[in-house]
């Protein structure tokens, strides 16, 4: 894939998250509406964009506690620290995440906090079966997140998500107050409106998980463009995938790793990251060791 391409995915990726983006909030303006008029749907989403900026992502030290999270200091792992300031500088961010343990044997990693105050945890199991160099791509894939906000993205798409619920929540409510009314008195029932008013967190939701598989497709990209080189992460993948589970979950789930539908999981399979990944033709850059 040459970079014509490759700014062409990117812009793709961008505009589809925005697509989502707005659809979202033009559903929830839509049920707000339906409940309350215009001022409803305006002060409603005036709530969403002011707990989009009061998040407690802000905190991610809370998150971190509740998973039992150890600060890796530098001299813990010397690797793994200029890694993550490599790539923080080709990512131009003027901060440097902190990395944090995980003691787990999942193989697992994920970033918590918005700009400038995120961090990367790593578990134990990812650390102790992956090569030296392959959690340099894992990294390479959660700067990339940062890199693009793409937690702030997601923390409006779940604030959405939610009010959304609740309004429909609380529309249900009062429809089964006034059904009797509704049935049999002088005006003809809105099913159009009560239709709105069940599916939209359906619909909300199943624009979330389209989202997230998004920015995951793009926060890849994004990693391989970091290291100047998509294969390592599309290596890390196919170890996790292969390695993933213990060795009871292979004797008594077989099944475990069954695709569900892609419409309903939130993060794309490994397959089809890494076929993605191998597609890509990215201008090389050195390597950073691990």
């Amino acid at each position: 894939m040459d970079q014509r391409h490759l700014r062409h995915r990117k812009l793709a990726n961008t505009l589809q998250s925005l697509l989502l983006l707005v659809t979202m909030s033009i559903l929830l303006s839509f049920l707000a509406w339906l409940l309350g008029g215009p001022v409803m749907a305006g002060s409603v989403l005036v709530m969403v964009i002011v707990g989009y900026f009061i998040n407690p992502l802000a905190s991610p030290q809370i998150l971190l506690r509740f998973y039992k999270a150890k600060l890796i200091l530098p001299a813990e792992a010397p690797a793994l620290h200029v890694a993550v300031q490599t790539l923080s500088d080709r990512a131009g961010l003027n901060f440097v995440p902190r990395l944090y343990l995980l003691s787990t044997p999942v193989m697992n990693a994920f970033t918590v906090g918005g700009q400038p105050q995120s961090s990367i945890a790593l578990s134990q199991g990812l650390l102790n079966r992956l090569s030296p160099t392959e959690p340099v791509a894992v990294l390479a894939h959660e700067i990339s997140h940062i890199q693009h906000n793409d937690l702030k993205v997601m923390s409006l798409a779940d604030l959405t998500s939610r009010f959304t619920r609740f309004l429909s929540w609380t529309g249900q409510f009062l429809l089964i107050l006034n059904l009797p009314f509704l049935l049999f008195g002088p005006n003809p029932v809105n099913w159009l409106a009560i239709a709105v008013l069940i599916l939209a967190p359906t619909f909300s939701a199943l624009i979330q998980l389209a989202l997230s598989r998004n920015r995951e497709f793009d926060a890849d990209l994004g990693a391989a463009k970091l290291l100047g080189n998509p294969l390592p992460l599309a290596e890390a993948l196919e170890k996790m995938d292969r390695l993933q589970g213990s060795v009871w979950e292979r004797l008594f789930l077989p099944h475990r790793s069954t695709p569900e539908p892609s419409i309903l999981r939130t993060h794309p399979t490994n397959a089809e990251r890494i076929k993605r990944l191998r597609s890509l033709d990215i201008p090389r850059r050195p390597d950073i060791g691990g």
